[in-house]
């Protein structure tokens, strides 16, 4: 077989996030298995069949705020949190399909955006959702050629323009980490013990327990739609299958917020096995919708480009 290239691997991270968004977004919230219930033998099509108020092969908004912060990073040629913030508050007013409930009120409280996130923390005290880890497959991409340190801190700073608790920081920057090794060809499972390393202290015995190769799904003790057991689930994942395919599956039959468990899995493992271990059948009927940009919905082809350019790290002003 042969082995990726780093424009391969950067295709499948950011298109096979999206995928497995898609994928899983007519699932969310039912029970385990039902995805190989109603598609018993893979490969046999129809997979992508929309339903809960999803077109077939639409994504939700974990892909439409990933798209965000991608063009954000390509227009401003970096990372400009006040931009982002601003791209973010423009698609919620639009009142798309889904928002995160947290999310939403971050985004719609007119708080700056330095504080808006950490205003919500203080008073909720419930900021450890998936919410910041569903979008990151881009922006791992991105800033992946820039290593370890930078690509952690770079998830840690767009995680907390939503999400004011670090456990969420944290888990987007393992992620990032994940897909830089990836990118780079190495295995993000023999990265695990050394990532972290770099993980906060307080937050590092949570994430050593879910990315241990002992640990289970049925072992955790929150609800997949909070980032630490999201994770897990997508590392579970692709550590015990040797496909995209299978691991985009195996994520989906866990049941829960699918849609986001689906889109971490397709993200860590399109990085892993390239855009060419994600089925056709998958990314023909794939496109994104983005609330509040002029009907604008990008295609597979016009994510690739975005892939491309985000890999490539160059910039492209246009008007928003």
């Amino acid at each position: 077989m042969n082995t990726p290239s780093r424009t391969n691997r950067a295709l499948g991270a950011v298109i096979g996030s999206a995928v497995g968004d898609a994928l899983g977004a007519p699932f969310e919230f039912g029970p385990e298995g039902v995805f190989s219930a109603r598609f018993p033998k893979p490969g046999q099509g129809g997979e992508m069949c929309g339903g809960a108020g999803w077109d077939p092969g639409e994504a939700t908004d974990d892909t439409q705020m990933a798209v965000l912060v991608a063009e954000s990073l390509l227009e401003c040629g970096g990372l400009e949190l006040p931009d982002v913030f601003r791209w973010f508050q423009r698609w919620a007013a639009a009142d798309p399909k889904d928002i995160g409930l947290q999310t939403e009120a971050v985004l719609s409280s007119g708080d700056p955006w330095d504080l808006a996130a950490a205003l919500h923390f203080q008073i909720s005290q419930r900021a450890a959702g998936n919410g910041a880890l569903m979008r990151a497959a881009p922006s791992a991409v991105y800033f992946a050629r820039q290593g370890r340190e930078a690509t952690m801190d770079a998830a840690r700073r767009i995680a907390a323009l939503t999400h004011g608790d670090r456990a969420a920081w944290e888990g987007t920057a393992v992620f990032h980490e994940l897909v830089r090794v990836a990118l780079d060809g190495g295995d993000p499972l023999d990265a695990i013990d050394d990532t972290l390393t770099a993980v906060h202290p307080e937050h590092r015995d949570r994430y050593a327990v879910v990315l241990s190769p002992s640990w289970h799904p049925d072992l955790a003790t929150e609800f997949n739609g909070a980032v630490w057991p999201c994770l897990g689930s997508a590392v579970w994942a692709l550590r015990t299958t040797s496909s995209y395919e299978d691991a985009v599956r195996a994520a989906i039959d866990l049941g829960g917020d699918t849609d986001t468990v689906a889109a971490v899995t397709g993200g860590l493992a399109g990085a892993v096995h390239g855009i060419t271990a994600v089925p056709e059948r998958w990314t023909a009927p794939l496109h994104v919708p983005l609330p509040g940009f002029g009907g604008r919905i990008l295609d597979t082809e016009e994510l690739s480009t975005l892939a491309r350019r985000l890999n490539g790290q160059y910039s492209s002003r246009r008007k928003k």
